[in-house]
């Protein structure tokens, strides 16, 4: 069967509902995906040979994005950076001394603008099947990576200017954490949809 744009995202294969079930259903979803994101985002690896700390924060963002679909996983993101702005220590780097909008608005506000970006480019090509294939589902994942490096990037170079190292800020101590991520998720979003079907024959 061919895919097409109205193709459901995971979410909303399973736990069918419709009116105030369905309702409640996004609720939940919202809420456990900014619960997920702020536990994620806490979660660090240590990946050698790269001394940076590995966390799984961008793993989260763009699996939700692809589970959710473009709306629901907008939702979810606006929502996490919402409680992240008032205070509450939920960002990989963030703590009882740097929080809030004045630590979302450092060196990190690109790479935010991109979570939203990554977000709604994964729920979009999830719509169209890319979430169910691995190979398609890395793509994706690289889309979704760009998507999160690029404003990331260009905001450290706006804030430090461009005489600083800012590659070797930014981008060149996580790739390698970045390509294990995205194979893990290339595997097991593909593998869930899988899974479900299975449950259904």
């Amino acid at each position: 069967m061919a895919l097409t744009a109205n193709d459901r995202v995971l979410t909303e294969s399973f736990w069918q509902a419709e009116g105030n079930a369905l309702m409640v259903k996004r609720i939940v979803l919202v809420i456990a995906g900014i619960f997920a994101l702020a536990v994620a985002a806490k979660i660090k690896l240590i990946i050698p040979p790269s001394p940076v700390p590995v966390t799984m924060g961008t793993f989260a963002v763009l699996t939700i994005g692809a589970a959710y679909g473009p709306r629901l996983g907008l939702v979810t993101i606006i929502g996490y950076m919402l409680i992240g702005a008032l205070g509450f220590d939920i960002f990989a780097n963030s703590s009882a001394e740097k929080y809030g909008l004045t630590y979302m608005m450092g060196g990190t506000v690109g790479y935010l603008v991109g979570y939203v970006l990554a977000t709604l480019a994964m729920g979009a090509l999830a719509r169209i099947g890319w979430d169910r294939n691995v190979f398609k589902m890395g793509a994706s994942m690289l889309i979704g990576n760009a998507l999160i490096y690029i404003p990331g990037i260009l905001w450290l170079g706006f804030l430090y200017t461009w005489d600083k190292p800012i590659f070797a800020w930014g981008l060149t101590p996580f790739l390698i954490g970045d390509a294990m991520k995205l194979a893990l998720a290339a595997l097991i979003v593909p593998a869930l949809w899988k899974l479900i079907g299975s449950a259904r024959t």
